[in-house]
């Protein structure tokens, strides 16, 4: 497992509930906390704080995921995902959560609201060309591989 050192600033509220962990030796994604006290109504968007401000090596990116749990107990998910955090950004980490269940929901701060993982980027050097090379597919769109 390849590990990286990323540059990590915590404010007042954050410094309460520690960094975020990995729960597990095989985990992929680290659990954020919220910082705010909110609701959330069926149907509603929210931004929540988590109170973190990281810096990330170049040639990386920070994704941010929902968490399995909130998802299927309360039907709460993060609404971009996965949400990218750029290497030159510095401001503060902030989630964005859906309510797509039936009931409000309440986050307080401290609880686990979503989860963020680091990966490589690899970046593009366009090479235009008049035409494509050919497939089987063509330009099959979506649908069009089969119907399961």
């Amino acid at each position: 497992m390849t590990k990286i050192t990323v540059k990590v600033k915590r404010d007042s509220r954050a410094k309460e509930f520690g960094l975020p962990a990995y729960e597990t030796c095989n985990s992929a994604g680290l659990d954020l906390r919220s910082m705010d006290s909110l609701r959330i109504e069926p149907g509603a968007r929210v931004l929540v704080s988590t109170g973190l401000y990281i810096e990330l090596p170049p040639g990386f990116e920070a994704q941010i995921r929902p968490r399995s749990g909130l998802a299927i107990k309360y039907g709460v998910t993060v609404l971009n995902s996965p949400g990218t955090i750029d290497a030159d950004y510095r401001g503060e980490v902030k989630v964005i959560l859906i309510n797509h269940g039936k009931q409000e929901h309440t986050i307080v701060p401290g609880d686990r609201i979503a989860q963020i993982i680091v990966s490589p980027v690899t970046q593009i050097v366009w090479n235009e060309q008049y035409v494509l090379s050919e497939t089987q597919r063509g330009a099959g769109g979506f649908g069009s591989t089969g119907s399961s």
